[in-house]
């Protein structure tokens, strides 16, 4: 028979050892006196549900970045409560739900300044405007926020396809005018209230970049689609300037935003580079 004892001992010494208290070399002390703005965690993917216009769960898949700041005297923060942080909040994600967050992050890692980043695909099922043929488009979206003792900024982004048709060529030309394919992109920061912070729907940032183009973009199209869109475009001439004045009036009007930015850019189809605009605004 063979002797395990002296096995036995050992792993009973590890077991041991284990139990002790183990040092945090991160919270030592660092002499060289800088201060970080920013460490965390980054490009963690994660699974995430988002809170829709019609009050539904939609979920999706996150990419998210998760940081605080370090004062001069730490040598470094504990990533791994980052991770920790995020399982306990993953009810739900929203413009709604970062101050929470963001005052978890901070309580637990003992920090003045916590911010998160998340980008995610949010889908919708369109509906062709003559066939009817339903399908699902996504959006590429992002919410941010920032909690500070100087700063509390809470926003989220939506970047629209759209189509829009040119109004010189259609002026100048004996028929026919040339269109391209563009991108409307809202940020908007979500206005406080004595309830809190204004909750903002991707959908809404949506309307109003399609509204505000030549045509919206469908993910299918018949035939008898196709010549609606075509014509409802050539009806609705439009420059990038002119897109991106029309979703700058709307969300003027939204009493959920404080501030907004706006960028429209074009991917032209007769020139040799992108037109594009942008547009910054800050309720007084």
């Amino acid at each position: 028979m063979v002797d395990i004892s002296h096995e036995r001992a050992a792993f009973s010494q590890l077991a041991l050892k284990s139990q002790q208290i183990i040092e945090d070399v991160q919270s030592r002390a660092d002499n060289r006196m800088i201060p970080i703005n920013l460490v965390g965690v980054n490009d963690i993917k994660y699974p995430i549900r988002v809170i829709d216009r019609e009050a539904t769960t939609q979920h999706t898949v996150a990419n998210l970045s998760m940081s605080v700041d370090l004062p001069h005297d730490v040598k470094g923060t504990h990533m791994s409560r980052f991770i920790e942080i995020l399982n306990t909040h993953d009810d739900e994600l929203s413009i709604h739900t970062l101050p929470d967050i963001l005052a978890t992050i901070r309580e637990k890692l003992g920090a003045s300044t916590a911010r998160i980043e998340a980008d995610f695909p949010f889908f919708l099922k369109r509906t062709a405007p003559v066939s009817g043929a339903k399908s699902m488009m996504g959006y590429h979206c992002s919410i941010s926020g920032e909690s500070g003792p100087v700063k509390e900024e809470y926003v989220l982004t939506v970047r629209v396809p759209v189509t829009s048709l040119c109004p010189c060529s259609k002026e100048i030309s004996d028929y026919g005018a040339h269109n391209q394919h563009g991108f409307l992109t809202i940020t908007g920061r979500s206005q406080a209230s004595s309830t809190g912070l204004q909750r903002l729907y991707v959908e809404d940032f949506i309307d109003v970049a399609e509204q505000s183009a030549s045509s919206p973009v469908y993910p299918l199209l018949k035939r008898p689609d196709e010549r609606y869109v075509t014509m409802q475009a050539y009806a609705n001439p439009v420059f990038v300037e002119d897109m991106i004045r029309e979703v700058a009036t709307k969300l003027k009007q939204d009493d959920r935003l404080a501030w907004f930015s706006v960028h429209a850019e074009n991917q032209e189809s007769i020139h040799n580079h992108n037109e594009f605009a942008q547009i910054e605004w800050a309720r007084a």
